[in-house]
């Protein structure tokens, strides 16, 4: 069965998540946790959207980087 549409409220706020894979890591170093940042940056500037507040955080415990 398909998803739904998400509903677009003016005004709405969302929560997002990032998950990797079988609990794998979703950052390999800093570099990808910068990346992350700027892709997130640019997405909502493109689509005039306003973060309020954000976390990174690793997907397990194990992950070291």
């Amino acid at each position: 069965m398909p998803r739904l549409l998400r509903l677009e409220l003016s005004g709405g706020l969302h929560h997002i998540t990032l998950r990797g894979n079988r609990l794998e890591c979703i950052y390999l170093n800093d570099e990808d946790r910068i990346a992350r940042l700027d892709i997130r940056g640019a997405v909502c500037k493109r689509f005039n959207r306003a973060c309020h507040a954000w976390r990174q955080m690793t997907n397990m415990l194990e992950c070291k980087t």
